[in-house]
């Protein structure tokens, strides 16, 4: 796809383009989540499985009722969020001196290397190398189509947000269903190295160039996000965006502290599941719970994304106490708790980004949009620090 060029000032829409071109640039949108997002997604449903391969021999008992892993699945979250955290705080400054088309191919290359790490299985230190890339991956491209997104109507957010709950609940229904199905989890990985190719035809055969802003107004040339914004106006928009990303960052503390923190510890020994197949049940509940809400912004709108912290900051206390003090009658009443965590977490997700785009001028957008994909990282890696913290806290040293 041909670089697009910068709209001007103004706080209106894009101009809508012909409807056979609108479906075009929502369909590619929605894959763009797609793709980005299934990669991190995978890793982190492979956690447990990846901290504990078949290879490796059980654990030697520690006395615990948790059936503790040697090592936190918070490690596999740190290193699935600490490279897209740090890409994410430096990316609305200075992406700027990468267009669009160089950026798309990186994440693919990132997204397909992590696969093919992970798939090989030569030992723990090599597939957390495979999840760092992973991370790469997904934090650059969501930079990178967040900011693309602000071109487009706001139809093209919409896709995007459902596409990413897409695939969550497709990372995990993927990796259940291959491992089920009798592949070993690291062989489990090898079909996925189809998929991100699908980003390089998504974005450069699918996805058509914005439309040309109006006449009146005076494009901005450049293949960034902070083209034409000071250091000044970059801050001003920070403070402005604010009031809607601590929240959300706080509701992404609380979600990945459940996730990685309290998830693996949530044991029930008198299910027919085993250990591990509960974990994979768990995140396969929670990804189908963050697609039917990311994918519910055109119908249901919600504002206040500090309501959607405070419950899930509640969600996150009666999960810590279950494990604490097992007070759960059974799995399914903790499938019902992860299944509410991944609605307000989906909820916050596309209203956060929703309210952002409402809130800013339109020469702003861009770089409002990449600014604001800090807090939900900012909150997974104090949520991954957490997470480690509970292990410790939980599972007694062998």
């Amino acid at each position: 796809m041909a670089e697009p060029a910068r709209a001007g000032g103004g706080d209106e829409d894009p101009p809508e383009p012909p409807l056979a071109e609108r479906c075009r640039n929502d369909a590619a949108f929605w894959l763009l989540g797609l793709c980005n997002n299934t990669p991190y997604v995978v890793m982190l449903s492979a956690a447990h499985d990846i901290l504990r391969p078949p290879e490796m021999p059980p654990a030697p008992q520690n006395g615990s009722r948790y059936d503790c892993s040697p090592i936190s699945t918070g490690a596999v979250l740190l290193a699935d969020i600490l490279p897209t955290l740090l890409i994410k705080l430096a990316a609305p400054f200075c992406i700027h001196l990468l267009p669009y088309n160089l950026r798309v191919v990186a994440v693919t290359a990132a997204a397909w290397g992590s696969f093919a790490l992970v798939a090989a299985a030569a030992g723990v230190a090599v597939s957390l190398g495979g999840v760092v890339l992973a991370s790469a991956s997904s934090g650059l491209g969501e930079v990178t189509f967040l900011a693309l997104s602000s071109l487009y109507p706001s139809s093209a957010l919409s896709c995007w947000s459902s596409g990413t709950g897409a695939a969550g609940l497709g990372g995990a229904l993927a990796y259940l269903g291959l491992t089920q199905a009798g592949l070993s989890p690291p062989r489990a990985l090898l079909p996925l190295l189809l998929l991100p190719p699908l980003t390089l035809l998504s974005y450069f055969c699918l996805l058509r160039p914005p439309q040309a802003p109006p006449p009146a107004q005076e494009p901005l040339l450049g293949p960034g996000p902070d083209v034409g914004l000071g250091a000044a106006q970059k801050w001003k928009v920070v403070k402005r965006i604010f009031k809607h990303m601590a929240p959300l960052g706080f509701v992404y503390f609380a979600e990945y502290f459940i996730n990685q923190g309290l998830l693996e510890l949530l044991y029930f020994p008198e299910s027919s599941l085993t250990h591990s197949e509960q974990y994979r049940w768990y995140q396969l509940l929670y990804q189908g719970a963050v697609f039917a809400s990311r994918s519910s912004l055109r119908c249901c709108r919600f504002r206040p994304i500090w309501v959607l912290a405070l419950l899930q900051g509640l969600t996150a206390g009666v999960l810590l106490g279950a494990v604490a003090a097992p007070f759960l009658p059974g799995l399914s009443a903790a499938f019902a708790l992860v299944l509410l965590e991944g609605l307000l977490g989906g909820t916050a997700y596309g209203n956060a980004f929703l309210n952002v785009r409402a809130e800013s001028p339109r020469a702003e957008r861009e770089f409002a949009a990449a600014a604001g994909s800090v807090s939900d990282s900012a909150g997974i890696a104090l949520a991954a620090a957490a997470a480690l913290g509970a292990h410790r806290a939980f599972c007694p040293a062998p």
